[in-house]
């Protein structure tokens, strides 16, 4: 097993974690290769997903959108090529991206990083 990374951690959840409790909204959600948290991307408004490597240490996230698959390793700014992680290896197909659509605001263009 590569440090910081645990295949055998669940992903939190279907959406970025403060963001539900907050009742905000994302643009892409990205996942922690080793504890499981879900946060949003760093185009998103809250950057939750960078957030948490850097208060946690956790240098891995996995990309959480259907049809991706990649890593990224907050420490060398670089791509990493990971193992499969244990599933669901993304949000619910039905979720929409940005999301939710119920939270988006109409004008949600103007606040993406």
């Amino acid at each position: 097993m590569t440090q910081g990374i645990d295949p055998s951690v669940a992903p939190s959840g279907a959406g970025c974690v403060e963001c539900d409790g907050a009742g905000g909204w994302w643009f892409h959600l990205r996942r922690c290769a080793q504890c499981g948290h879900v946060g949003c991307c760093d185009s998103s408004p809250a950057q939750h997903a960078s957030k948490h490597a850097r208060e946690s240490g956790h240098p891995f996230i996995q990309s959480y959108e259907p049809g991706e698959d990649w890593y990224w390793n907050y420490e060398t700014e670089q791509m990493y090529d990971g193992p499969v992680l244990t599933a669901p290896v993304h949000h619910p197909v039905e979720q929409t991206a940005p999301g939710p659509a119920d939270r988006l605001p109409r004008d949600w263009r103007n606040h993406l990083h």
